[in-house]
């Protein structure tokens, strides 16, 4: 479980490099960090930090209102194929820990695409040029406004609508995983089959005196 995405507001880390894969949200080194908590901390490590730990001065993620700690920034806008490079679960749940729910760009690794729905993070693909003055909004610290039923995505007096598979949406709206569709989707039928099960098999539901 996720916690529920409906509406979402605030401000918007721009990363216009194109190409940012895995390795760079999320460095090899840290794979072994299995536990999804505190992930934050090393997400973007080795832009936001220099060789001796210190931060980067300048670096987007070290500037008001876009550090983590100033929980003000939910959403980034990316360059072209953001995510790409070899899959691994982390580089979602770092950015997850950044305080960030919305990525918006004009294309994602695939893999990373699908883990971002997966663990309660929407990703958004629109047109090059939507995406271009999205980041000019985002560099000029204007605020952004999702609404996930409605599919629109508000910034100034421009709203734009983006396409996500029906599921999908339900899913992030609900902060389900997989599971939690599933037994959404399929409640009926699995209570319908246990009540005949326990019928012709009551023993595998007797209970200890």
């Amino acid at each position: 479980m996720t916690q529920p995405l409906t509406t979402l507001s605030g401000h918007a880390i721009a990363m216009p490099e194109e190409n940012i894969d895995t390795d760079i949200i999320f460095p090899a080194r840290f794979l072994l960090i299995t536990a999804k908590a505190g992930l934050g901390r090393y997400a973007f490590h080795d832009r936001r930090f220099d060789a001796s730990g210190a931060p980067v001065e300048g670096y987007v993620l070290n500037r008001a209102p876009f550090r983590p700690e100033d929980e003000a920034a939910p959403f980034i806008v990316a360059g072209a194929n953001f995510g790409s490079g070899s899959s691994r679960e982390q580089a979602v749940w770092a950015i997850a820990g950044l305080g960030v729910r919305c990525i918006i760009a004009t294309g994602f690794g695939e893999i990373f695409h699908a883990n971002c729905q997966r663990n309660g993070i929407l990703p958004i693909t629109l047109p090059a040029d939507v995406v271009a003055g999205l980041m000019e909004a985002a560099e000029g610290q204007q605020r952004f406004a999702l609404d996930l039923d409605a599919q629109s995505l508000t910034v100034g007096n421009q709203t734009f609508t983006f396409d996500i598979a029906e599921e999908r949406k339900l899913s992030l709206m609900n902060g389900w995983d997989e599971t939690g569709l599933l037994l959404h989707q399929y409640a009926d039928a699995i209570t319908a089959f246990e009540t005949r099960q326990q019928a012709m098999c009551p023993w595998l539901y007797a209970k200890e005196d």
